[in-house]
């Protein structure tokens, strides 16, 4: 792991003259990502996302990971199953399923159509972000309860029984018990769906309107159109720190050791 980042590290002080690379020292790509408002734009809109998707993934598992944890006492490791499954399926399947979804004739506006709720199709479904989140939301949404469902099995039910003995309310019982014992899971399962979301080009590529452009995508092109891998060497060192930072905040809450052992 260490030897491919290193490497990456030394071509973003590299260049590309008529598409030879030049191996020698510069900061001419670090320029070019601190004046251009292109390279700006692109990674504040893959953060909002990335986090935004985080958010709706924490309101999905939350519940289906405390229902598999503490309602369920026949076929628990059915369902569980059934939570996996998806990941089983190629990445690809799943990502032209939502296009298919989501397009014009697709399952979606069929739907809205036949119910009278649109008149024609509506083409803002696709090619946008909206169609983004949603795959995004659904493809990485196992990342999110499995990490949670942890925590949540291993929460002694006694803490629970304690908490209504003393006349807590369900709501005071999710947020002075639940909640914060369930904080290592949330924040390995927020940093596995960020990250995931963050570095992720294909979405953005088959789904994505013009406009939507996120990092992993012009990561993809300067390695491939562009030939141009110093600059792509060079993007991916912001997501890289914005990674890393998260890895250490989760780290020092006990994310990663405290759901892991």
């Amino acid at each position: 792991m260490v030897a491919p980042l290193a490497i990456l590290l030394v071509h973003a002080f590299w260049s590309v003259d008529y598409l030879t690379i030049q191996r020698s020292f510069m900061l001419e790509n670090f320029r070019t990502l601190l004046t251009s408002d292109l390279y700006g734009r692109v990674l504040g809109r893959s953060v909002a996302i990335a986090a935004v998707v985080t958010l709706i993934d924490i309101v999905l598992a939350f519940p289906v990971a405390y229902f598999l944890a503490k309602k369920v006492r026949r076929h628990r490791e059915v369902l569980l199953l059934l939570v996996v499954f998806p990941l089983w399926s190629s990445y690809l399947v799943r990502v032209f399923a939502w296009k298919t979804i989501l397009g014009t004739s697709g399952i979606l506006n069929t739907f809205l159509l036949w119910t009278g709720v649109i008149e024609v199709p509506v083409s803002a479904f696709l090619y946008s972000k909206t169609a983004m989140i949603i795959t995004f939301c659904q493809v990485w949404l196992p990342f999110m309860i499995l990490p949670l469902y942890t925590v949540i099995d291993r929460m002694p039910n006694a803490l629970l029984e304690a908490s209504a003995d003393l006349g807590a309310t369900g709501r005071q019982t999710f947020w002075k018990v639940i909640l914060p014992l369930s904080l290592p899971g949330l924040l390995a399962g927020s940093l596995s769906v960020f990250s995931l979301t963050l570095g992720d080009y294909i979405t953005p590529t088959l789904l994505g309107g013009p406009g939507d452009q996120m990092i992993g995508r012009l990561v993809a092109d300067s390695f491939g159109m562009s030939n141009n891998w110093p600059l792509g060497a060079a993007l991916v060192l912001p997501v890289l720190l914005i990674v890393s930072i998260l890895i250490w905040g989760a780290g020092r809450f006990g994310a990663l050791g405290r759901t892991a052992s």
